[in-house]
């Protein structure tokens, strides 16, 4: 056998959901430099344009609305022919999103859960459909620590920041909706993994990086690039006996 192709994504069609985000964007640059050719999918063009080429084409997607998901694997499959990789890093909010847990409204709340996991919910099922019907395919579903550990709201100290209550049952909710399409897909050779990053750094205040580094056995908050060695793997042939499984990409966070 020839290991040197292991990783590769030569000729493989990819598609990231929320293609214009902090971790979306070097998922695609990476997908791209493994021999991919990827559909950057976001609800907002500006996010992505800036890395459109020859290998990367914009795809307009609302994960939240189920037309515009079967639209976007139709508008994949017409143009490409196929879908074999398909990345979830889109991240609906409300505009309350990181309200503390007793001022949290039980309609903010359905409405994140409906649109974060139910849109992973509908995504996954398109793009499972499709690779059903060609034979194969993988899926990678971004989750969190806070998806399998809870919070440490100590971190939290001093800031305005928090950890909000959605997102840690969402992101759980995902892991548990992957394991599903792991084992109800698998005989279709379709594999779905989730990658569950801690935390990345983007500007947060100092304290916060002080605290949160201090709890991490590599003494550092993680940076997006970091997150694609994990994809990769996922995305190839490498890890073709692998499904079901969540990766942690958290500097030791869940190891104490």
């Amino acid at each position: 056998m020839n290991y040197k192709g292991l990783f590769s994504c030569e000729n493989k069609i990819a598609m990231v959901t929320g293609g214009g985000g902090l971790i979306g964007r070097e998922i695609i640059s990476g997908l791209r430099e493994f021999g991919a050719s990827v559909y950057a999918a976001d609800i907002d063009r500006e996010k992505a344009a800036g890395r459109l080429d020859d290998k990367i084409k914009f795809l307009q997607l609302d994960i939240t609305a189920e037309d515009s998901v079967n639209n976007a694997v139709d508008e994949v499959v017409g143009q490409s022919g196929r879908l074999d990789i398909l990345v979830n890093c889109a991240y609906p909010r409300t505009t309350d999103w990181g309200a503390k847990f007793e001022d949290i409204k039980f309609a903010s709340w359905k409405e994140n859960v409906d649109n974060h996991l139910g849109g992973h919910f509908l995504i996954c099922r398109a793009a499972a459909e499709q690779m059903k019907k060609q034979g194969g395919g993988t899926m990678i579903n971004l989750a969190s620590i806070y998806g399998v550990t809870a919070p440490d709201f100590s971190i939290y100290e001093g800031t305005p920041m928090t950890m909000p209550a959605a997102y840690a049952s969402i992101k759980s909710g995902i892991i548990a909706l992957t394991k599903y399409i792991a084992t109800y897909y698998g005989k279709y050779n379709v594999r779905a993994n989730t990658v569950s990053p801690g935390g990345i750094f983007d500007g947060q205040p100092a304290s916060f990086v002080e605290s949160y580094s201090r709890k991490t056995p590599l003494g550092r908050m993680g940076r997006p690039d970091e997150i694609i060695g994990a994809v990769m793997y996922l995305a190839s042939d490498a890890s073709s006996y692998v499904t079901g499984e969540n990766i942690m990409v958290d500097g030791g966070w869940t190891a104490w």
